[in-house]
């Protein structure tokens, strides 16, 4: 299996489309047509995950935190952050990154971390907007000698590709009959009508709708399907909201629950050794937002949407006393709120190409320590 089979299987998962602008997700080093020997999966490259990916052979790390973050204007020996790049590189290892792209998604690491607090009623707590697109195609209203209907071929094809999915529904579309024109040049090869005449043709206009990451996919099955040399359509961007990506999470728990005892149930299910908090009286937790990493810009969004508390990591002093008597604000830990990204995506490559048996997660050590 090559590179790039690894990257698309990943990637048809976390598009790259769902990353933040900031962030750096993707083969970061490494040829995408070199086989892949082995598969070392972690949270955050270093000198020794590097060094066990050299002495197991394996040839592809893949890693939350992408390597490669901040611009680079220099790759030398002066600089110890490029050690491990150089290194890589010297080592024909290729480096790739799932980082905001696989928090983003609704089966991503915050919904890893709702699952282990048992979340009900799940939702994306800041859903993407301008990700969504409508196509509209023109069919002619025929069937073809095989007996099926040009439309239905052409919808078929496009729901298939990854199109007319909204919420709990898919194959949704909106079809309606009119007239097409057009006239056939003398370098034309029309499917109907003749050269240099005018064709009036009752045709269907189809509607439907389609994520920015299917959307290259959709419109090649479309043209595929279609009989016309030169098919019509038009696409629309949407400020639609996208209910399947977006920051955080928020859902309900089974049971309400005492603050003390959800907090208690926070630290044994994430194994903290500590959480930082503002000041809770003797609340009931029952509605529960989260984000693995920095997720302070959603403090309103919690808010907004009656959390009772806000998980997340890198909360500042400021954040704390801004949210005092409208949400309980729990600092988790960056770390500690993403370490399960690498069990993430270990499990589903193993579902996805279980056959391959070179696989393996390399733990990460938290860098920040507490006295």
């Amino acid at each position: 299996m090559k590179v790039k089979e690894i990257i698309k299987i990943l990637e048809d998962w976390a598009p790259l489309h769902y990353q933040e602008d900031y962030d750096n997700s993707g083969l970061q080093v490494g040829n995408p047509d070199m086989e892949v020997t082995g598969i070392s999966i972690c949270l955050e490259i270093t000198d020794e995950i590097l060094e066990d990916a050299i002495q197991s052979n394996y040839n592809l790390i893949i890693s939350h935190h992408p390597l490669i973050f901040r611009g680079l204007k220099k790759i030398n020996y002066l600089m110890p952050e490029n050690n491990v790049l150089i290194k890589a590189i010297k080592h024909d290892i290729c480096i790739y990154s799932c980082h905001t792209n696989l928090d983003n998604i609704r089966s991503g690491v915050n919904q890893k971390l709702a699952g282990m607090l048992e979340l009900e009623d799940i939702e994306i707590l800041r859903p993407f907007s301008g990700r969504l697109f409508k196509i509209t195609v023109f069919c002619p209203d025929i069937r073809l000698s095989d007996g099926s209907y040009v439309p239905e071929n052409v919808r078929n094809a496009m729901f298939e590709a990854g199109a007319g999915k909204i919420g709990e529904y898919d194959s949704c579309s909106f079809n309606v009959e009119g007239t097409g024109t057009f006239k056939p040049l003398e370098t034309a090869n029309p499917f109907i009508g003749k050269t240099g005449i005018t064709e009036y043709q009752k045709e269907i206009r189809v509607e439907t709708i389609v994520p920015i990451h299917q959307l290259n996919r959709v419109v090649d099955a479309m043209i595929d399907a279609h009989p016309y040399e030169e098919v019509a359509y038009d696409i629309y961007p949407l400020a639609n909201e996208f209910p399947l990506a977006g920051s955080g999470i928020i859902g309900n728990l089974v049971k309400p629950m005492a603050i003390t005892e959800f907090l208690a149930l926070v630290k044994e299910r994430f194994r903290l050794k500590m959480i930082r908090h503002n000041c809770f009286h003797e609340k009931i937790i029952k509605r529960v937002a989260l984000c693995g990493g920095a997720g302070s810009f959603l403090i309103h969004d919690a808010v907004s949407k009656s959390a009772d508390i806000f998980l997340t990591g890198d909360l500042k002093y400021h954040d704390f006393t801004s949210a005092l008597g409208k949400i309980v604000l729990a600092d988790i830990g960056h770390f500690e709120s993403e370490q399960f990204s690498s069990e993430l995506i270990y499990d589903y490559l193993k579902e996805n190409i279980s056959t391959f048996a070179a696989l393996k997660i390399k733990q990460n050590f938290n860098p920040i320590n507490y006295f």
